[in-house]
C-alpha cells in the first residue's frame, strides 16, 4: 500500500517556498532567532516518535548549536543585511 500523496507535495505537506533552501538566512520566530539552513530532510521527534519528513535543520550565522524546526511553514524569510 502506498502513501497517499497530492499536488501539495509529499504526504500532502505544503511546498516548500523558494526563498527556503539550503544556504538560506531565515527567522524562526518561536526562538526570536535567525539562522542558516543546514539541511530540509526527514527528522524522527525524540519526544513523540513522529516522522517529520521535511524539517528544517538551522544553525546560528557564524556557527553554534543546530536546532530543528519541524513545520517550515513558521520559519520566515530572514531581512537582508
Amino acid at each position: 500500500m502506498h502513501a497517499r500523496t497530492d499536488a501539495a507535495g509529499e504526504d500532502g505537506a505544503a511546498r516548500l517556498p523558494s526563498w527556503l533552501h539550503e544556504g538560506a538566512r531565515v527567522l524562526d520566530p518561536a526562538r526570536d532567532r535567525e539562522g542558516i539552513v543546514q539541511f530540509i530532510g526527514e527528522w524522527e521527534d525524540p519526544q513523540t516518535r513522529r516522522v517529520i519528513p521535511r524539517a528544517v535543520f538551522l544553525r546560528p550565522e557564524g556557527g553554534g548549536v543546530e536546532w530543528v524546526v519541524a513545520d517550515h511553514q513558521a520559519l520566515r524569510q530572514a531581512d537582508p543585511h
